[in-house]
């Protein structure tokens, strides 16, 4: 825990050092992303017709593979999938092309925080970094299909192993329930850490595709704990900011029919919040990652940037 607090202390300290480069990243390239984000989570909601159809698409793909029809489990994940898939097909455009450069910036700015040079980074170099990217995101996307493929094939063998049983009771399907989602939501997380990861490594080290993966994994091995820890405050803030912004924008939008001036300073300043904290998870990747580099022995995070008058004094001491 003491690591989780230190990686996040020297997050916060790097997101202030250098606020108005990141404010500014947030507001040019990530903000249209969050937009995009917010407004198509508005179209997948239970009561959309398109959501309606896929996830019951889904559901019986479920039921024809063997999956237990009454698993409340896979009701609710057939839901799920069905709303990421939705929401990933919105919002592809930008999620390809701002998103990428916008923690293309992020990325740069932070690999020169221990020599203080917390500037914004030139366009042209974050078009030199975009095909890496590009190319490492697209390669992430093939892994989470792949790790989902895993546990459903994984979870199709062991109900159907519990159905030739006969343990295929109430209680016996709670518990397998249960057991699956854990599976699940473990598997998934350590595939979102490893991706979000490379695709830190891939912008550093200016090279993308599966290599970046695998050096992702490499790093996290013995410290999955630690990632997915640090992961979880930001992905528990941006679940609340999208809960706020269907509560206090697009409710009073179906209930009125208009948008009043309020409402749309609101979305703004919701939007920008939204934007701040993937900017703000962008950081603490890359905080982790120099941990991993540093090792568990050094004390990386013993080291503060240094102002402009620090190695003045220092100089005058000397003299």
């Amino acid at each position: 825990m003491g690591k989780v607090i230190e990686i996040t202390r020297r997050s916060i300290h790097a997101f202030f050092q250098s606020y108005h480069s990141f404010a500014t990243t947030a507001a040019l390239l990530v903000f249209p992303v969050s937009a995009a984000t917010l407004l198509s989570q508005s179209l997948t909601l239970s009561s959309s017709p398109i959501l309606r159809t896929v996830s019951s698409r889904l559901r019986l793909l479920f039921e024809a593979a063997g999956f237990p029809a009454t698993s409340q489990f896979f009701s609710l994940l057939s839901f799920k999938i069905s709303q990421t898939i939705l929401t990933s097909i919105s919002t592809l455009p930008f999620t390809h092309i701002f998103l990428i450069l916008a923690k293309a910036s992020v990325i740069q700015i932070i690999h020169e925080f221990p020599r203080c040079r917390l500037a914004l980074p030139p366009f042209s170099s974050l078009l030199h970094l975009y095909p890496s990217l590009l190319l490492t995101k697209l390669t992430n996307s093939l892994a989470i299909l792949s790790a989902n493929a895993t546990i459903f094939s994984i979870l199709l063998l062991v109900f159907n192993v519990a159905d030739i049983l006969h343990l295929s009771s109430s209680n016996s399907m709670l518990v397998l329930s249960a057991a699956s989602a854990i599976f699940y939501s473990i598997v998934i997380a350590n595939t979102m850490v490893a991706c979000n990861l490379a695709i830190v490594i891939s912008a550093m080290e200016n090279s993308g595709g599966y290599l970046s993966i695998l050096k992702a994994l490499v790093l996290i091995r013995g410290r999955t704990a630690t990632a997915i820890t640090l992961a979880l405050p930001a992905s528990l803030s941006m679940a609340a900011v999208e809960a706020l912004f269907q509560c206090r924008v697009m409710r009073p939008y179906r209930l009125s029919g208009n948008s009043n001036p309020s409402v749309i300073w609101e979305a703004f300043l919701i939007t920008y919040i939204y934007s701040l904290l993937i900017v703000l998870d962008t950081i603490i990747t890359c905080m982790f990652l120099k941990s991993c580099k540093m090792g568990e022995g050094s004390h990386w995070y013993a080291y503060d940037c240094q102002t402009d008058s620090e190695p003045e004094a220092k100089g005058a001491q000397q003299a």
